[in-house]
Parts: C-alpha cells; sequence; structure tokens
C-alpha cells in the first residue's frame, strides 16, 4: 500500500464532505487500490494556510479542534511545508477571471502535486496551460465534479468513447434555478424560490451566480473546451436568467406539458464554428431532458457514431460532488 500526502485548499462544504468520504472509503481504497492516505495541509481564508507534518487528525479537524504544527504565509510556503502528492481545490468560482484557483493549480502542479478541482473557472480559462504543465511533470489534471457532480462527462469521452466526434450537448446544468421554477409554478413568488432552494442546501446567501445563467454559462464554456475542443469563452455565450419569468406564465407552461427549464446548448456548426446559448426554454416531457426534475441535473450528447445520449445525476447532493473529487484521486494515482 502507498501512503499519499493530500491537501485541501479551501475546506468548505465540499472539501468536509470528501474529508467525511475518506473517511468512510477508507478501507476500500486500502483493500481494492493500495492506497493509504493521510491529510497533510488545509488551506481556507478562514483558517490560513496550515501544514500537518504528522497528518492531521481528521475528525477532530472537521470539528474545529485540530491545531496545525506549522502555518505558511501563502501557497509557496505552504506547498514546500505540506508536500502534497494529491492536491484537492475547492475555491470559490470566479466567472471573471478563474483566478485565484488559476494560480494555485498552477502551483500545486509545479510542486509535484497531481490536481484535483471541482472549479469551472480555470477549465475555461486555463485548461490548455494546466493540462500541457500536468503532464509535462508526469501529473495529472482532473476535473470531473465541475459540471454535474459526479455523474461521468469528462471522463466518459476520455476513457469509454475513443474517435467518437461531438457534434452538439444541451442540458439542464443548474439545480437552484430547477427548484426556483418548479416553485414558482405552484403560485409562489421568486423570493419564495430561491428560499425554498436555500433551505434545500443547493444555493448560496447570493444566488446571482445561479439564477443569472453564470453558473450554466461556465458549464458550457468547460465541455466546449475539452470535449468540442473549442475555446469558449462566457462572452461569447447568449446568456438568459430567469428573473424576468413570471408565476403566472409558469403556471400556464406546466399546464399546457411544457415547462420551462434553464436550458443550456453549445453546437459546431457546418462551418465550423461554436453557437451557445443558456436561457429559459420550454420542453416537453417527450424530449430527452424532459424528465428532469427537482435538483437532478442532466446532459444530452449528440454524437457521429451515436444519434443521442443523455445522463442524468438524480438528486446529486454534496456527498456526489465529493465522490467525483474522491473518483479523480484514484485515476490520478493508479494510472
Amino acid at each position: 500500500m502507498k501512503q499519499y500526502n493530500i491537501c485541501f485548499l479551501g475546506f468548505g462544504n465540499v472539501g468536509r464532505a470528501l474529508a467525511r468520504l475518506l473517511i468512510a472509503k477508507s478501507a476500500d481504497l486500502r483493500e481494492s487500490y493500495g492506497i493509504g492516505w493521510r491529510v497533510t495541509g488545509v488551506a481556507t481564508r478562514r483558517m490560513g494556510w496550515l501544514s500537518y507534518d504528522s497528518g492531521a487528525d481528521v475528525p477532530a479537524l472537521l470539528a474545529g479542534n485540530e491545531v496545525e504544527t506549522s502555518s505558511a504565509t501563502g501557497i509557496a510556503d505552504w506547498l514546500k511545508n505540506s508536500r502534497p502528492d494529491v492536491l484537492f481545490e475547492t475555491t470559490s468560482l470566479n466567472p471573471e477571471t478563474g483566478q485565484p484557483a488559476i494560480d494555485y493549480l498552477r502551483a500545486s502542479l509545479l510542486a509535484g502535486a497531481h490536481a484535483i478541482t471541482a472549479n469551472k473557472g480555470p477549465i475555461v480559462y486555463a485548461y490548455d496551460e494546466l493540462n500541457a504543465l500536468a503532464a509535462a511533470n508526469g501529473r495529472r489534471f482532473l476535473f470531473e465534479s465541475t459540471v454535474l457532480d459526479s455523474a461521468p462527462v469528462f471522463s466518459l469521452f476520455r476513457e469509454t468513447l475513443p474517435v467518437a466526434r461531438l457534434r452538439g450537448f444541451s442540458g439542464i446544468f443548474n439545480s437552484t434555478t430547477n427548484v426556483i421554477l418548479e416553485t414558482m409554478e405552484t403560485g409562489r413568488s421568486f423570493e419564495e424560490g430561491v428560499k425554498a432552494a436555500q433551505d434545500l442546501g443547493v444555493t448560496e446567501t447570493d444566488p446571482s451566480h445561479d439564477v443569472d445563467g453564470w453558473d450554466a454559462t461556465m458549464k458550457v464554456c468547460a465541455i466546449s473546451k475539452v470535449i468540442l475542443k473549442t475555446p469558449l469563452l462566457p462572452g461569447a455565450v447568449h446568456r438568459e436568467g430567469i428573473r424576468g419569468l413570471s408565476a403566472a406564465l409558469l403556471q400556464r407552461a406546466r399546464a399546457e406539458g411544457k415547462p420551462y427549464k434553464l436550458l443550456a446548448r453549445s453546437r459546431v456548426d457546418e462551418d465550423g464554428s461554436l453557437t451557445a446559448a443558456v436561457r429559459p426554454e420550454q420542453i416537453s416531457s417527450s424530449e430527452p431532458l424532459g424528465s428532469v426534475r427537482g435538483t437532478s441535473l442532466a446532459i444530452h450528447f449528440e454524437l457521429d457514431m451515436i444519434p443521442g445520449l443523455t445522463i442524468v445525476s438524480h438528486r446529486p447532493n454534496l456527498q456526489s460532488t465529493a465522490y467525483g473529487l474522491l473518483a479523480d484521486f484514484v485515476n490520478a494515482v493508479r494510472d
């Protein structure tokens, strides 16, 4: 069994869910994959840059009772102190630049760590650079949790669909907007819909990134870049959020059997250019994405070899996102 030093860059809800999952799956990791692990570093805005020479007491860390053995002033010193084999990056999304996550991942790869992220920004703005840097250093840069939590999107094409060409895709990528729209279909207000999503834990105090379409837009750009192999920046995506939809309109659409969803689309045109949009659209139950409700997410691919392939992530939660990171960890170290 090999023991891996792992570090958390960001230790919010997703990072903490991953720590709990690592504990729960420790026996499986040892027995099935020969993987042992210890946490040698945690960095957050609140906690600072903390390192643990002999490995952290993770249950105590989760309870807020662990004390660091050393503290750094920035990422370079922290990486030197923590000596990670694998780094999990779960810091907040910056849809304008992808920073500072890009700099963090770059530094981690240069320090010799596999870099695993749940952050869409680095994929959109620096995928080519980070992927090349990982290859040059004999490491992996993986990011399965960025689109459908743990459901396979990137790994599907990387591992199981050789030479298949993607022509386009459509998706329902945001749980918050699903919950808000379905709440308003019952006659309640937009604000009540936001509260329902917050009560379920699927959105932040400020839901702007979700309701204004930024989250879905960044996912469209990430998939377009990695799988369609076409650079796409958020400003090139026609983006329209859900704020303009009234409860009365949504109720009528539901009664007609064609409710509104925040739908994301991207397609390669005949001239090779890319057309992409995120906007509310009516969708019938007979369409591939028509049965997606509640917090569930889905993507429908159109390929040259397969007319249609749909993946649905049913009611994903924090553990689902954490599992995507855990799967990336296993795939990175066993390759």
